[in-house]
């Protein structure tokens, strides 16, 4: 099949200017597309698909999509079918682990299409020719930022082009941000697309800023909301420890390139992998100080977005889990606590938090007249709630005062939030918000213009309750975890006035005097080795909290209306709403926000905390309807971390594509695409020399080029990449033995780490290592270490508390130990070390020198039985991997199971009699062990 680059003659959905001119050079010609976020990529992808779809005659393979881009791009190409009329449009067809039937998806192939195949399946059907790439009219790669030298991606691009030089090949990014980062990026990333020419569109490019800044532009009202003073301190705090920890980080590993380690890079979202990344490839050797606070850094950069987006209750509570999980175990000292945790602002962060939840006062003075505290709530809340309900008023004022003027617009407003969570909080919050909880004295608030006003008392209230209830049950676990460090804890100073006094060196039952009965914020102590203590309310305290915010009657009945079971009459609960009546609140969900825009058509939008790419995703939804109005919201905090997270990720995206336009203007011209789709014959020829030297010393010229037999579950590595790209032709196959088969003498069963230390420690790899032995004279283990990561065993001592159960000081040696036993139970089998997959991939061109090419059908038969074909094999592996774990089954009566059942059930149900014509005694009365032993546990 061939591609017909002449526009069809089919309707199309681009009505922006930018959006027709990026159409048409894609029609033209094969290049990459680095297009700004929130300009509309997926919808520029689905008509230039329908473009191809129309034609009928056409074969299209989709790579890289994700599942719900799948389903985006199946509704679009089927609305755009409908109102085309394109009889010969065909829609998506998605191919992943469901077809488990090679023969329809060679069908499938066949007839034609548009298919989005998953790159696992696509690679092995390429070269086992299932589908072949010289009928493929063209490639559409998606996320092509990720297509690095060793993905599955590159191998599969690799491979078309080999085979295909007239087909056309399409590369599409949102995310500018990979191709800036490095030593000539682009040049480097368009190498591994096969591509020569990017297109690149930010968002100030003049034909993009002409489409958006128009007549047709939204009105945006800027809202700049203040923090308050208890949000601002718990900020500056954070912001504290942030950079202590990234001094320290500094300190401790000066040899280092650690430019970008500064308190604005830390406001990225990717600064942890960044700082993990370079200290990666020396994790084994920096001290567990600097482990710590990689660690720690993660929490604090959480805590950063916590404190603005969580209220007061539930900030708290978020605190006291992390101050449990950096807990220090019994008797540790202070070198094996979180760092953080001895500065004076971690001090702050906790007092601060507990101060905007509940304070102490002057309740009752004793007979001794001194004061005696108790704690009454506070429940500071977040000031954009406030806002909230200021701009939801005023737009029922102007609706009721200034109708608009009727247009296509619904007239609902829509919420805009970054989680499911605040969703969550905004819904409680507009729920209730008009519900005035019973007080016990009435103040002239109460009673005057203020009664009004919206209020969270009410949710907070509630929170506040479910959070004392949650302490006490905190409390009973730490202390039943920890008991022996809850002697410290309750002993630990306890810096409030008249409280646990003794830590202050006077008597506990002298009360210090307090004028006027102010405020007294709620503060803890420090444990003997300086950490903060755990601050658990006492009994009396909880109980005066409780009786302040119990429940009233009001209260009880809002609670019934919202747990109500709406199944039980259901037209007392469910009828249709004028649109005009809804307020939606929903969470950025990338390409998904531009569905809801068109689905919800709304006139007011309230922007609840920044995004850049939603914001220009509402510049193109109004730029593209005439007849829709919208107005935005635009809420952040002045001065806060939200504020300069979103001025950071605007100006680096400017950054990024402007150091991608000056590598493109001084770009040498990558030759990697032959115009005319010939091949040199001498080229062809040099390819079939094999360099083997025989008997006789002389280059021996043979049509047989090398091959390698690899597992298709190998396929998740990157090493049949790296191998193919060494003129290796690699033969995909469902292999029983081994993973790697070389030649008719040489296997290799290649292993990661993490799952070599799984096959000692559930005894797989002996298997493994035996039936090697068994069809092979040269069996070997190959031991893959990441190319990234540290050539040594001893950084996964981490892995410990997961796969072994010895201390993760003797992991490594413990790890060596297995290895030792392994050689001495084979003796003739060999390990190969490798540091990274290319270094595995010389390995195998190596070994592979003085070898016969295997045979494919050979090494497929290889643990088989004799009377089963190859071809014979099913391809539903996984009851066949869940089968072979099960204690008596081994490759040699797996096969009969396999033959004489139809599924594990029927196993599993099977007696030691039915069981032993199959696999014999010994191995059937295990078998029938393992699946009845919970029974006859549960019998006992």
């Amino acid at each position: 099949m061939s591609a017909n680059n002449a526009p069809q003659p089919v309707k199309l959905s681009l009505p922006l200017e930018y959006q027709q001119h990026l159409f048409q050079e894609l029609r033209a010609e094969d290049e990459l597309v680095v297009l700004a976020r929130g300009l509309g990529l997926m919808r520029l992808v689905t008509n230039l698909l329908h473009s191809y779809d129309a034609a009928g005659n056409n074969l299209i393979v989709i790579v890289g999509a994700e599942e719900r881009e799948n389903g985006w791009i199946g509704e679009a190409l089927a609305e755009h079918a409908a109102i085309s009329a394109a009889p010969m449009a065909r829609g998506l067809t998605v191919v992943n682990t469901d077809f488990q039937s090679v023969g329809a998806r060679e069908k499938m192939y066949a007839g034609g299409g548009i298919f989005s195949i998953t790159s696992r399946i696509l690679v092995v059907d390429l070269l086992t020719g299932l589908l072949h790439p010289e009928s493929i009219t063209g490639l559409i790669v998606l996320h092509a930022d990720r297509v690095i030298a060793t993905s599955l991606e590159a191998f599969i691009l690799r491979v078309y082009r080999q085979k295909n030089k007239i087909g056309f090949l399409k590369a599409f990014s949102d995310n500018p941000d990979p191709f800036s980062i490095g030593f000539s990026p682009l040049s480097t990333m368009m190498r591994n697309l096969f591509l020569r020419k990017a297109s690149l569109w930010p968002r100030f490019h003049v034909t993009v800023a002409q489409s958006l800044e128009g007549k047709k532009k939204a009105e945006v009202i800027e809202l700049e909301v203040p923090m308050t003073d208890a949000m601002r301190d718990t900020q500056n705090a954070i912001m504290e420890c942030v950079e202590v920890s990234i001094h320290e980080l500094k300190k401790g590993n000066p040899g280092l390139e650690m430019d970008d380690w500064n308190l604005d890079s830390a406001l990225l979202k990717n600064f942890d992998v960044m700082v993990r990344r370079q200290l990666d490839p020396n994790w084994h050797r920096v001290s567990w100080k600097t482990r710590q606070i990689v660690n720690d850094l993660t929490v604090l950069r959480g805590l950063l977005t916590s404190v603005l987006t969580h209220d007061a209750v539930s900030f708290l509570q978020h605190l006291d889990t992390i101050h449990a999980a950096h807990s220090p175990p019994p008797g540790s000292t202070r070198q094996n606590q979180s760092p953080w945790l001895f500065l004076d602002a971690a001090q702050t962060i906790f007092d601060t938090a507990r101060r905007r939840v509940y304070s102490a006062s002057a309740k009752t003075i004793s007979h001794s007249g001194d004061n005696i505290d108790s704690l009454r709530p506070v429940l500071e809340e977040l000031p954009k709630w406030a806002l909230l309900a200021d701009v939801l008023e005023e737009i029922d004022r102007d609706l009721y005062f200034e109708p608009p003027v009727r247009d296509d617009s619904n007239g609902t407003i829509l919420i805009m939030c970054s989680n499911t969570d605040i969703c969550r909080q905004l819904r409680d919050y507009l729920q209730t918000m008009h519900v005035k909880p019973r007080v016990k004295k009435p103040t002239k608030d109460d009673e005057g213009e203020d009664a009004h006003k919206p209020s969270a008392t009410f949710m907070m209230r509630r929170r506040l309750r479910s959070y004392l209830s949650w302490k006490r049950q905190f409390a009973q676990v730490s202390a039943s975890l920890f008991s022996e460090n809850q002697k410290a804890l309750n002993s630990a100073a306890d810096s409030r006035p008249g409280l646990a006094g003794a830590g202050r060196g006077k008597p506990a039952n002298k009360r210090r005097r307090i004028r006027g009965g102010g405020n007294i914020g709620v503060t803890a102590g420090r444990t003997e080795t300086g950490v903060i203590a755990q601050y658990f309310e006492k009994p009396g305290e909880v109980a005066d909290l409780m009786a302040e915010v119990q429940i009233t009657e009001e209260e009880a009945q809002q609670k019934d209306d919202i747990i109500a079971d709406p199944l039980e009459n259901m037209d007392d609960y469910y009828q249709l709403y004028e649109m005009q009546d809804l307020v939606v609140v929903h969470a950025y969900d990338g390409d998904q926000d531009e569905h809801v825009l068109e689905e919800v058509k709304p006139r007011y939008i309230i922007m609840y905390e920044p995004d850049a790419s939603f914001i220009r995703r509402v510049e193109v939804y109004r730029s593209s309807h005439n007849d829709r109005n919208v107005r935005v919201y635009f809420m952040y905090y002045g001065g806060s971390v939200e504020e300069q997270r979103y001025l950071s990720s605007v100006r680096r995206e400017k950054d990024s594509f402007t150091k991608l336009i000056k590598e493109r203007a001084s770009m040498s011209l990558v030759m990697t695409v032959d115009p005319h789709g010939i091949e040199d014959p001498q080229e062809a020829f040099l390819r079939t020399v094999n360099t083997r030297i025989a008997g006789g010393g002389r280059l021996a010229a043979t049509a047989e080029p090398p091959r390698v037999v690899v597992d298709v579950r190998e396929f998740r590595s990157s090493l049949p990449s790296l191998l193919h790209g060494r003129s290796i032709i690699i033969v995909p196959c469902m292999l029983t033995v081994g993973d790697y088969i070389l030649s008719p003498n040489i296997c290799v069963e290649r292993k990661s780490i993490s799952d070599l230390i799984s096959s000692f420690k559930d005894g797989r790899l002996y298997t493994q290592a035996e039936t090697m032995f068994q069809h092979y004279k040269s069996p070997m283990l190959l031991i893959e270490f990441d190319q990234n990561k540290s050539f040594t065993l001893e950084p996964f001592a981490d892995l410990s508390g997961s796969l072994s159960s010895v201390a993760p000081t003797n992991v490594s040696s413990d790890l060596q130990s297995k290895l030792v036993l392994l050689t001495l139970a084979f003796p003739k089998l060999r390990i190969i070390w490798s540091s990274s997959p290319y270094q595995t991939a010389e390995i195998f061109e190596s070994l592979k020198a003085q070898e016969d090419e295997p045979d494919p059908i050979a090494a497929v038969q290889a643990g088989l039985d004799k009377d089963m074909k190859a071809e014979d094999q099913a391809f539903n592996q996984e009851p066949q991997e869940m089968l072979a774990i099960v204690p008596g089954v081994t490759p040699k009566n797996i096969r009969s199971l396999v033959l004489e059942t139809e599924n594990i059930k029927e196993v599993a149900n099977m007696s030691v009699g039915e069981l032993e014509p199959m696999v014999g005694k010994v191995a059937g009365k295990a078998i029938h062990g393992f699946f009845n032993r919970n029974v006859m546990e549960d019998d006992e």
